[in-house]
């Protein structure tokens, strides 16, 4: 059974900068502590011999790249709030 508690979640939300109220508190201290104790029932698996995996089907599923039509610049553009049209470009925020 997972020991997790609701100082622990308390931490997590600060961590994530989450404000929770009471009832999320609770709610997510139980939720996440079902998630922990089904974790610690599959870490007691023994998984001796069972080649670890990178994908489901343990190989990449990939798509053939076929050229499909496009949207014109003008449409892009017109769907872009505050684009800017005369330079072919999007304005976007400064990010520094």
């Amino acid at each position: 059974m997972s020991t997790l508690t609701q100082k622990d979640v308390k931490r997590i939300a600060e961590l994530a900068r989450l404000e929770l109220t009471a009832d999320e508190l609770d709610l997510f201290t139980r939720q996440l502590g079902g998630i922990l104790t089904y974790v610690e029932q599959i870490n007691s698996l023994d998984t001796t011999g069972v080649p670890p995996t990178s994908h489901v089907l343990n190989r990449p599923v990939d798509r053939d790249d076929v050229l499909q039509p496009s949207l014109s610049r003008e449409d892009l553009l017109g769907n872009a709030p505050d684009a800017a049209r005369e330079a072919g470009l999007f304005k976007v925020p400064r990010v520094l």
